[in-house]
């Protein structure tokens, strides 16, 4: 298994309860993947700095959940946009445009989301609205460039009924850490051993099986298996980080030219007392996002329906490009600006002020960005990129999930038990 995320652990734990022996890599010091979340003592709750949601009703996102003995917290609340010089109380941003991408699914051809919106007929306030909307959906949910995203494959995402990543979305109460925790411990010890701290370097295959070499302790390591679970990000893969001898078929390359590893700047701000509730005659004192689509973080949320100082600034796609190469104290500036925009200086931000935390998930060399979308012309590449190749190598990862779970944990998770069972009938097959 070559990583210990979500995916991979989801994996080892099919293999786990299967009697199967299998060994984890992880190049980091720690489970998770780009989940992470700060537990530090005095903090008011967990701080999430990677994924922080639960995507709809995924069976398998809940199952982990349960036996963590965890709470879903309902994210519903309020939600309020800035347009026309004050934050308004407005509809779901799906639901305008809905009928906009429900259109866009009967397309003969693929197009960009950016020429795809500029085709629509009229200049009416209710279709440059749905421009609009459209275009800070694709940067702030998708992490997506509209110039580059797929309107075929956002249009798939975004209307494909019930149960998916638009719908409903809770938070793990307590975090993210646990319950990672929970879907380690489901794990067989005697037969499934994870090794934090042990990057991969290549992996040569053939029909007989893989041989893995990795680092472990500044020490070579080499593994021989019958087939390996590959989890790692897209990002990772693309930026040829681990060699494939021979290489990778020309159907998986095409893949990974045709996916984008989405950036995403997320900053969580902690303040002395959530004054945002107390402004304005507390007309914001239920709001669960704040957005300004021309803000250099055009995405706030609270932690609604709990109750804690915290307010989280997000930045995706050419917004979150924008702010490569600025420092953790230039973020925070920009932060604050924004909310001051939103919030008025009364009282003002930067004294309620009393830390901030962030990751820098761009250039963290095993991620190399947030999470995956669909280039223009790519609508297959999930398929391709998730297919198997020879019966020895397996891939998962949110980048492999289908259209209404890709991007999400629950994705990640449920391509990690796809590709578990997957290498499970192969082994007893061959047994």
């Amino acid at each position: 298994m070559l990583g210990a995320g979500a995916a991979g652990l989801a994996a080892a734990r099919v293999l786990s309860a299967a009697g199967v022996s299998a060994i984890v890599l992880e190049g980091r010091n720690r489970i998770g993947g780009r989940l992470l979340t700060r537990e530090d003592i005095g903090l008011p709750l967990p701080i999430e700095l990677g994924g922080e949601f639960i995507h709809g009703w995924s069976a398998l996102s809940f199952e982990v959940l349960r036996a963590a003995h965890g709470v879903a917290v309902d994210t519903g609340g309020a939600s309020f946009a800035y347009e026309d010089g004050e934050l308004r109380a407005r509809e779901d941003p799906f639901e305008i445009v809905f009928d906009a991408m429900s259109r866009a699914r009967s397309l003969a051809d693929d197009v960009s989301i950016d020429e795809y919106l500029r085709s629509l007929p009229g200049n009416d306030p209710k279709t440059e609205r749905e421009r609009r909307y459209a275009r800070m959906m694709v940067e702030g949910f998708d992490a997506a460039d509209p110039r580059r995203a797929s309107t075929l494959a956002l249009a798939e995402e975004w209307c494909s009924g019930e149960g998916g990543q638009t719908a409903e979305q809770f938070r793990p109460l307590g975090g993210y850490a646990h319950f990672m925790r929970t879907l380690h411990g489901m794990l067989d010890p005697t037969r499934v051993h994870v090794r934090l701290a042990t990057p991969v370097q290549a992996v040569w295959h053939d029909g007989d099986g893989v041989v893995v070499e990795a680092t472990t302790l500044g020490e070579p390591l080499t593994v021989r298996a019958r087939a390996a679970i590959v989890t790692l990000p897209l990002g990772v893969l693309q930026a040829g980080s681990v060699r494939f001898a021979p290489d990778l078929p020309a159907s998986k390359r095409s893949a990974l030219s045709a996916l984008v590893m989405g950036p995403v700047v997320k900053l969580v701000l902690r303040f002395r007392t959530a004054f945002w509730e107390r402004v304005h005659d507390e007309r914001y004192r239920d709001g669960a996002f704040f957005q300004r689509a021309e803000a250099a973080f055009p995405t706030f949320w609270t932690l609604i329906p709990l109750r804690a100082p915290l307010l989280v600034a997000w930045a995706g796609g050419p917004k979150a490009d924008a702010l490569a190469g600025c420092d953790e104290a230039a973020l925070v500036s920009r932060a604050l600006d924004d909310l001051r925009t939103l919030f008025g200086n009364d009282p003002d931000p930067c004294a309620e002020l009393e830390a901030a935390y962030a990751h820098d998930w761009q250039s963290d060399p095993f991620s190399f960005g947030a999470y995956s979308y669909v280039a223009t012309g790519g609508l297959a590449a999930r398929a391709q990129l998730a297919a198997p190749v020879d019966d020895v190598l397996f891939f998962a990862g949110e980048a492999t999930a289908p259209a209404s779970e890709a991007g999400t944990v629950a994705g990640a998770l449920q391509t990690g038990d796809r590709a578990g069972r997957e290498a499970l009938a192969v082994i007893r097959r061959s047994a």
